[in-house]
């Protein structure tokens, strides 16, 4: 069933929240079929540290995406921007290679995992987005992990969206070395071949609920 298989890979993502030490996440809400199920920022908010922190995409009327924090800070978040990962999770296909105030159900002791349920409100096209305030399309530059959907992607990385061009147009801004991108995909859809237009971008890894986390060929500069 389709809730059994998010629940999985849920828990595929938090593992590698953990192996990595990510503080920082950029991903999305998933709304229909889309992999990962609706409850996932709830699941990444819980996993991050006190001081972590989930962004959210906002879609602009001419389908870029900016960036919203999926829950109001921790006053202990306030911290700049971590580095970018580098760690090398293993896997199953190939080598590894603002402070503000605390919203409800949020916890501010740093003793502890940061818990709490992200503010979303309705957006348009049935999207459910981050209430607070847009942090502009550069936002994303500067986490440490980004989790985006996809249809499919190929052996290559070469990710097939739903054709809005939203996310291509975030992979091609992320600087180099930068973010470590993973496409979430249901089982299947992690496929030897995806055909690819010149504006598709590629992603770095793909996680899916049986097979867990794959690198692809592609990886950033140094791993």
């Amino acid at each position: 069933m389709r809730s059994a298989a998010d629940a999985q890979l849920q828990d595929q993502i938090i593992a590698l929240v953990r192996r990595t030490g990510a503080r920082s996440i950029a991903a999305y809400v998933p709304v229909g079929s889309e992999p990962g199920g609706s409850d996932l920022p709830d699941r990444l908010l819980a996993a991050l540290p006190p001081d972590g922190r989930l962004l959210l995409p906002v879609l602009l009327p001419d389908n870029d995406l900016t960036w919203a924090d999926a829950a109001p800070p921790t006053a202990s978040s306030a911290a700049p921007p971590t580095p970018h990962l580098t760690s090398s999770p293993g896997n199953s296909k190939g080598p590894a290679s603002p402070g503000g105030p605390v919203a409800p159900g949020v916890s501010a002791d740093p003793s502890g995992p940061r818990m709490g349920r992200s503010l979303l409100v309705a957006g348009p096209r049935g999207l459910r987005e981050p209430a607070g305030p847009r942090l502009g399309v550069e936002a994303v530059c500067s986490v440490d992990l980004l989790l985006v959907p996809a249809l499919a992607v190929g052996g290559d990385g070469t990710r097939m969206g739903r054709g809005g061009g939203s996310y291509d147009r975030v992979l091609a801004r992320l600087p180099e070395p930068g973010p470590l991108v993973v496409a979430l995909l249901h089982d299947g859809e992690d496929v030897d071949f995806v055909p690819a237009e010149p504006h598709d971008r590629r992603v770095h890894a793909v996680i899916t609920p049986t097979g867990g986390f794959a690198r692809r060929p592609y990886s950033p500069s140094g791993s």
